[in-house]
């Protein structure tokens, strides 16, 4: 078949978190109508995406040494490719983007892509003026918050994303962590209408989903207009989300201890669909610390939360994020975080050293930690919460559990699932399983995923 003159190769490149993924699969699906079609690599395409992550040391290090790379790909076509750089380090860095790299095309910040199409409108009649140009020029950039809302102005269908889907319902952040950028990469708290919310879920499932993710800042901060006007919070989206017909799974990330209510908690005891896995960072087992992070919690308020979780929900699986290293901290906050560890006993967790994010209170903040003390206190930790991870992998082992096959497995024969804890499940099976959730029994615990027998296929059709 002769492709059509107007279709465009678009090659996008994520880094960074879940929400990044979602955002990256909605800038495709803006720019379809342009006649951009997926390209599985940078080399020869007409446009390239990178979306970019802002949490991690040397960020904005890691995007400058992407784009060198991109650059000879870009002027191996004449220039004719368009080059943006998009997410949280186009939005904190943007000034520095066209210092440094006035090669790229495009710098737009994760509440604008909706204003793609008119970008690249933009960047392609400049790009025409400069053809064989060694230096672009001319670049577009969108990195203000605009006024209006940009999930109004998506299309109101979204690409296929497989038997497992991401939805985005909330964005920013008000809690201005001392760590933590997002509050000025990603703006103020906001979350999308519960009817908007529904109408993309039901057309993930039409398209094969049958395991959702809600995403957010602070996802369980949502709190959206309903259908009748009134307002709902995550919990009763929840409730509605299970009614969708061939939804069977449900899940949401990323959460904050302040905004556990009492009706999300409740959820996890009433809604079978809410998957008994929950991502609850906490950050620090130190009261001191957790002040000087401005987490607006202590490691008692943690505990009190994670105890009523598990009381709705006895096989409630928790994970975490820590920081290790923040200023301030000492020997004793360090073993405090420890206790929590221990107490608490996470079935996966995220470990980090504290890294300066520019223009947070934490960096400037006297009492930095030694880098070699940082480490230390690191290794210390990952090793317990990796036994703690070991053991409950291993506590699955001899257990049939419901597993939601996603994908073929590496190896011939083999397929591939989700258990409800969120661990990969492989086994011998047919492709045809793939989509739907069958019971299988845990024979083997390896370190990143488990491996099983199918005891009973197809309890969803």
């Amino acid at each position: 078949m002769t492709p059509s003159p107007d279709r465009k190769r678009l090659h996008v490149i994520t880094w960074g978190c879940q929400m990044n993924v979602y955002d990256s699969g909605r800038m495709a699906d803006v720019l379809a109508p342009l006649g951009y079609a997926p390209a599985e690599t940078a080399d020869g395409a007409d446009m390239v995406i990178l979306n970019t992550c802002h949490i991690r040391d040397k960020a904005a290090e890691k995007v400058f040494s992407e784009l060198g790379r991109l650059r000879r790909l870009k002027e191996a076509t004449g220039n004719r490719m368009i080059l943006a750089v998009a997410g949280c380090v186009a939005q904190a860095e943007g000034a520095e983007i066209l210092a440094r790299a006035p090669y790229v095309d495009i710098v737009l910040g994760p509440q604008t892509y909706h204003r793609l199409p008119e970008m690249v409108a933009r960047a392609s009649r400049a790009g025409a003026s400069r053809a064989g140009a060694s230096r672009a020029g001319g670049v577009v950039i969108e990195t203000d918050f605009p006024v209006e809302d940009k999930f109004d102005h998506l299309p109101d269908s979204a690409r296929p994303q497989g038997v497992t889907a991401f939805l985005t319902i909330q964005e920013g952040c008000d809690k201005f962590c001392s760590f933590c950028v997002v509050p000025y990469t990603r703006g103020a708290e906001q979350s999308r209408p519960a009817a908007a919310i529904l109408r993309e879920a039901r057309h993930l499932v039409a398209q094969g989903a049958r395991e959702i993710t809600l995403l957010g800042q602070n996802v369980n901060a949502w709190h959206g207009e309903a259908p009748d006007g009134s307002s709902w919070g995550l919990g009763r989206l929840l409730r509605e989300l299970a009614d969708i017909p061939d939804l069977p799974r449900l899940r949401y990330a990323t959460s904050h201890p302040r905004d556990m209510d009492d009706d999300l908690i409740a959820a996890h005891r009433d809604v079978p669909a809410l998957m008994p896995f929950l991502h609850l960072p906490v950050q620090s087992g130190s009261d001191r610390i957790l002040e000087a992070m401005n987490r607006k919690h202590s490691a008692a308020d943690y505990r009190r939360i994670v105890d009523r979780l598990r009381d709705a929900r006895p096989d409630l699986a928790l994970s975490s994020d820590f920081i290790v290293g923040h200023p301030g901290e000492t020997e004793a906050d360090f073993e405090a975080t420890m206790t929590l560890v221990r107490q608490v006993d996470f079935a996966l967790a995220y470990s980090f050293k504290y890294s300066p994010r520019p223009g947070t209170p934490a960096a400037g903040a006297p009492l930095q930690v030694r880098e070699a003390d940082k480490d230390r206190r690191l290794q210390a930790l990952q090793a317990l919460l990796r036994e703690q991870q070991a053991r409950f992998a291993q506590a699955c082992v001899g257990l049939t559990l419901p597993v939601l096959f996603t994908g073929p497995g590496r190896h011939s024969g083999q397929i591939v699932g989700r258990s409800p804890f969120l661990h990969p499940v492989h086994l011998s099976g047919h492709a045809d399983l793939i989509g739907n959730e069958s019971m299988v029994r845990i024979v083997t615990a390896h370190p990143n995923s488990l491996a099983g027998t199918l005891v009973q296929e197809r309890l969803i059709a």
